[in-house]
């Protein structure tokens, strides 16, 4: 099954109620995240072993301002290291997909695609391209493996296409983290010279995530929340 969080549904008064709750500071920065955040791109990260490679992750994509992250869940669920993160995993969506029956490589990759996403899978192997030939123009999906062995074959066998970063000395490859930051900081760098107009979120992705973000923010925001509908829809 595939785990990802609740469809956010955006109420604007409910969302000027909560911003009582919230000071202007927290609110300015807020929006100046929201001008930066994309689904453009994002990360897909198949059965880690080490959680805390996982959670560096996610700080990363919040660094660069990517919306979403994606885990294959097979031998090994994720649970998120707060102590890594930083506070990171408040404000990226994380979906999981694990399949008993069946492949959760399939089920994450369904989704993606049907989101219009092609899917490159990080690898070594002589058939990858180097980064500096990933194009940035269209949707794209960057698949790491775990810590031992890299992608699994069935991710090879199903992406459009691997890619890897050139190395210069005797290392195979750099560690998750290090590798996504540098793939996203090629990819967005490329991405701003396309000027794509789809590349930001649109304005009803950031308002389901203000609502989101403010829920997250504000003390006991469900008691908050019951008071504002009992106010607005009397009985």
């Amino acid at each position: 099954m595939s785990k990802k969080e609740p469809e956010i549904e955006f109420d604007q008064g409910l969302l000027d109620y909560l911003g009582q709750y919230i000071t202007e500071h927290k609110k300015s920065v807020m929006e100046k995240v929201l001008e930066n955040r994309t689904r453009f791109f994002t990360v897909v990260l198949e059965d880690i072993y080490k959680p805390h490679n996982a959670s560096a992750v996610i700080r990363t994509c919040d660094c660069f301002g990517i919306q979403d992250m994606h885990v294959i869940e097979k031998t090994n669920t994720y649970k998120i290291n707060p102590y890594v993160t930083r506070g990171a995993s408040q404000w990226v969506d994380l979906h999981k997909y694990y399949s008993k029956d069946s492949s959760s490589v399939e089920l994450c990759f369904s989704s993606l695609r049907e989101k219009g996403y092609k899917i490159y899978g990080t690898s070594p192997d002589a058939s990858s391209i180097s980064i500096h030939e990933l194009k940035a123009h269209e949707k794209l999906a960057l698949v790491f493996g775990n810590e031992h062995e890299g992608i699994s074959e069935e991710v090879k066998e199903k992406v459009d296409g691997l890619v890897h970063i050139p190395m210069l000395g005797f290392t195979e490859s750099f560690n998750i983290s290090v590798s996504a930051s540098i793939f996203l900081y090629d990819l967005i760098k490329k991405a701003k010279e396309f000027k794509n107009p789809d590349f930001y979120l649109s304005d009803e992705e950031k308002n389901k995530l203000r609502m989101k973000w403010y829920r997250e923010i504000v003390k006991r925001s469900d008691i908050h929340e019951k008071l504002y509908w009992q106010q607005n829809n009397p009985t």
